[in-house]
């Protein structure tokens, strides 16, 4: 087996062909407007044709209507794309996910299943497409979106934390073998973000979830996004675009037993209230 020696200067991104799969809206969508702008060919993927469009036509970036749960079409959808662009995938964004949160004893069985194939394998699906080649060439930078609840067990998402659990799993397994070989490792922890994807969770969220987010507004997509290009550039592997979820990812063995003492506080009087009502 090939081995390349590792690069320690970032990619020069006015050169770079990057792919960012859910690049449709939300974080995804503010991620490649700033790889637009530092000059970068952006390529979309996303499964909603319209709103795509839109985006693609708004970045003036090359796109493929893809569910990143299939392996195939995602495969399809990235060699496509390279073609198109007249260049191989320097950097990915894997930004697809969905987020189904709920009383665990209520979920339906459908749901743990689609976390995991949307979440988990949507992600490993786009990073097993380009990770080849950019071990080929020993050059290139992959970002994948997990979550602070990839960090902690929180109440109510236990089909979602898992499937970002097994996210940050997975790139913390490949920082340790992509990284010898030149190619940039790099996984997101954002908080609660301002986008569709937020307004569509909250229809769900149990009263105890949203007592234990409490009165935290959340952040908007572009300082995620400012996240990632900062951890591209400085070939950061962990990125967090805030302090809370910051101090998680570095202290939570240390934290966790007092977050579970207050999460569970919050829990126990978001539930008296509603007996109450």
């Amino acid at each position: 087996m090939k081995t390349n020696t590792a690069r320690s200067g970032s990619l020069e991104l006015g050169s770079a062909h990057a792919i960012v799969t859910g690049g449709s809206s939300g974080i995804g969508l503010a991620t490649a407007r700033l790889l637009a702008a530092r000059g970068a060919k952006v390529s979309l993927i996303a499964r909603g044709k319209e709103r795509l469009e839109a985006a693609a036509k708004e970045v003036g970036a090359a796109a493929r209507v893809a569910d990143v749960a299939d392996r195939a079409a995602v495969t399809r959808a990235v060699t496509e794309l390279e073609q198109e662009q007249g260049r191989p995938c320097d950097v990915l964004v894997a930004s697809a996910g969905l987020a189904r949160p709920g009383h665990f004893l209520e979920l339906p069985d459908d749901v743990f299943r689609q976390m995991i194939d949307v979440d988990y394998f949507g992600t490993l699906h786009a990073v097993r497409a380009v990770v080849p080649g950019m071990v080929e060439r020993g050059q290139g930078s992959v970002v994948a979106v997990s979550s602070a609840a990839g960090l902690i067990g929180i109440y109510g998402y236990s089909a979602y934390g898992p499937a970002k659990f097994a996210v940050r799993g997975l790139m913390e397994s490949l920082r340790a073998e992509l990284t010898p070989r030149g190619v940039h490792v790099g996984v997101v922890f954002p908080p609660d973000v301002d986008t569709p994807q937020l307004a569509e969770e909250n229809r769900w969220k149990p009263a105890e979830t949203r007592a234990i987010g409490g009165t935290i507004a959340p952040i908007p997509a572009e300082r995620v996004a400012e996240a990632i290009m900062a951890g591209i550039d400085r070939r950061r592997f962990l990125i967090c675009p805030d302090t809370g979820t910051w101090a998680l990812a570095r202290f939570g063995s240390v934290l966790m037993p007092l977050l579970n003492r207050e999460f569970d506080r919050r829990a126990r009087k978001a539930r008296e209230t509603d007996d109450n009502t």
